[in-house]
Formats: C-alpha cells, structure tokens, sequence
C-alpha cells in the first residue's frame, strides 16, 4: 500500500479520532451527567447547565478553526484538543464539587471543538472531492463507533472502577491513541506525498478562476446560509437535548447496563442510516430532501419514545428511529455545503454553521433538564418531536 492512495489512511485515522472524539465530547456529557447526579445527588438542572456550557465553549472556539489550522497547522490543532479533553476528563472524575463541573466543562468543550464534526471535514477535504461524501461517511461512521463502543465501556468501566478511575482510563488511552495520530496521518496533505484530490494523476483544471472566498460577515449575510444553519440548528437542538438525556430516561426501565446498551442501539442505526444515504445521496439541492427525511425519522422515534410508557420494546424502536438519524445530523452539512457552496468556502461555511450550531444546541441540555423537571419528562420529548417536525420543513426552503 506504500505507493497506492494515501487519502483512504486518512480516513482510517479521522475514524479513529472520531470514535474517541464523539465517545468523550458528544456522548460523554450525557453519562457523566446521570453518573454524578445519581451516585452525588448533584442538581440534574445545574449538571445540565455545565454540559451547556461544554457545548458553549466549543460553539465560541469552533468559528475560528480555519484560522488556527492556517496558522499553526492541522496536526498540532488537534492535538490541543486532545490534551484538552485528557485534563476535562479528569476534572469531570475527580472534581469534589459541582461548580468544578464547570472548569472540567470548559477543557472538554475546547477539546470537542479542536477534534469534532469541523476538524474532520478539514482534514479530508484536501484529499477528497468527487468521493467526499464516500469519505465523509466512512469518517463519520467512527463517530457512530463511539457511542456503539464508548458509551457501554463507561458503563463497564464506571460499574467496575468507579467514576474517576473511569476517566482517568479513557483520558490515557485518548492521549496514546490520539495524540501520535495527530502528528503521523491527519495533519499531512496530498502535496507531501506528491498525490492529489481522489488519487487523481493531476489535479482537474478548474472551468474558470474561482471567487474570492467569503469571510463570515458576508457569509451571515446570504440567504442560503443563514437558511441552512437555522434548519440544522434546531434539528441538532432537538437531537442534543434528547442524547444527554437519554440515559437518565432510560435507567428507570433498563437499569445502568441496559441503558448503555440502548445509547449502543442508537449509535448502531445511526451508522446504519449514514451508510445509507451516503449510497443513496443526490446530488446538489436534492440533498437536503434527505435532511427531511432524516428529521422525519427521528419524529417517528420521538413518538415512540413518548409512547412508551415504560415498555421496554416501545423504548428500544423509539431509540433505533431516534438514531438512524443522529448520524445524518452530523455528515450532510459539510455534503450540503459543498453542493451549494464554492469550493474554497466550504471550510469556513462548514467551521461557522458548527459554531452558530452549538451556540443553540449548547443550551438543549438545560432547556430539556429544566423542562424534565418542571413539566415532566413527556412534555420534554413532545417539545423535542415539535423541533424536529419544524426543522424538517426550513430545511427545504432555499
């Protein structure tokens, strides 16, 4: 494989990253929060608020990651992320006190933003035009994988060691797995190897001199963009509110064990139904058809959810139609994006719709804590199904 296309290895490594990336920043919050409010006691509505302010710290941070590959470059952009979600991590295990929650929140957060959805795209776009959404999906597919494996081994590693022995574990094999793959493979463009874009032989000859790329005032500005980020916004809204509260919903019927292994079933169908669209996606304006059809889906599993009442099957199929969407949330922005955008926009239009992104959905968390506790759990998920119907119709209009 020594002389073949070295953008596949690319891929295998940002896989890699994502399982742990999505494990400790996208699914993590979700467990450390019922973890410290059922063995602690610790408020669920103030613990919310600090996964809130996870996801905020990484919505401020996340706009300028164009900025920070520029200047000090992929592979050591990464691996500040890495280091910082060892630290986080081990604030989240062994802080003594929930205002510590938030220190540890504010170093996961960095982390999720320097290694999540964003840092992904920028590492596979040198190597991938044509066979992006190919490459997208099969790097995405990792953050599937960490849920499908991360979320059962906290369970695992939480039932047998403790909380904080748990972190302490997940934060060194983050830093011996992350870390030298950072420097060997994903902070490394096509050029160093003498390769081009899809393992062409040359690089295509553009049809005609691109346009100046827009900043992101401009941006913010266009229509188009401004319509996308708000669907995508409050499809994510909905989905992050659910995700971090999914394990605490479900432990009354499933207990610690079975809960982990349903947060295991929703990541198997979310990969499930990013598998599927990347075979099946359109090309240009069309792709946003399967946003919809996303949104719908994860409608269906809202209903289920709600309906549920205690029934273990009810529970199980609300959680597999709830994920044959979470992944399809996190891959067709960047697919969108690079169908309506010019090429040499769709990194930052990509950086900035992430930021605007988690600046709503970092306060889901909250929102559906506080609605748990003031409403009832039933209210908070027929307001999650009312999101995802609402962001299915923006979606379609341009």
């Amino acid at each position: 494989m020594a002389g073949g296309f070295r953008g596949w290895r690319v891929v295998a490594g940002a896989f890699a990253l994502a399982v742990l990336a999505w494990g400790i920043g996208f699914y993590g919050p979700g467990v450390f929060m019922a973890t410290l409010a059922q063995s602690r006691g610790w408020s669920l509505g103030l613990l919310s608020a600090a996964v809130t302010w996870h996801f905020l710290v990484a919505a401020a941070l996340v706009a300028s990651l164009p900025d920070l590959h520029r200047r000090f470059g992929i592979a050591a952009v990464t691996q500040g992320g890495v280091a910082a979600s060892a630290a986080g991590l081990l604030g989240w295990g062994f802080g003594s006190a929930p205002w510590m929650m938030f220190g540890a929140a504010m170093l996961t957060g960095v982390g999720w933003a320097l290694t999540s959805g964003a840092a992904i795209n920028a590492m596979l776009s040198p190597w991938f035009d044509r066979r992006r959404p190919a490459a997208l999906a099969m790097a995405f597919n990792g953050a599937s994988f960490g849920g499908i494996l991360m979320t059962p081994f906290w369970a695992w590693l939480i039932a047998g060691f403790g909380f904080g022995r748990a972190t302490a574990v997940v934060a060194a094999l983050l830093l011996a797995v992350a870390w030298p793959l950072a420097a060997r493979v994903l902070g490394r463009g096509p050029a160093e190897f003498g390769q081009h874009a899809d393992g062409l032989a040359a690089p295509p000859a553009p049809a005609a001199a691109p346009a100046p790329a827009r900043g992101r005032a401009a941006l913010l500005r266009d229509p188009v963009f401004r319509g996308l980020s708000i669907a995508f916004a409050i499809g994510l809204f909905a989905q992050m509110g659910l995700v971090t509260h999914l394990v605490s919903l479900l432990l009354p019927a499933l207990g610690v064990r079975g809960a982990g292994l349903a947060m295991a079933l929703v990541t198997s169908f979310a990969l499930i139904g990013r598998t599927v669209t990347a075979w099946v996606l359109p090309d240009g304006p069309r792709r946003r058809w399967a946003a919809a059809a996303t949104f719908a889906v994860q409608m269906a599993g809202s209903l289920a959810l709600v309906s549920a009442n205690g029934s273990v099957p009810l529970l199980l199929a609300g959680c597999a139609l709830f994920g044959m969407g979470v992944g399809n949330l996190l891959s067709l922005p960047p697919l969108i994006a690079q169908a309506e955008f010019p090429a040499a926009e769709v990194g930052r239009v990509v950086a900035l719709m992430q930021a605007i992104n988690q600046a709503l959905y970092a306060f889901a968390p909250a929102v559906f804590g506080l609605l748990r506790e003031s409403a009832g759990t039933e209210a908070a998920l027929w307001a999650t199904l009312a999101l995802q119907g609402l962001a299915g119709l923006l979606v379609l209009r341009r």
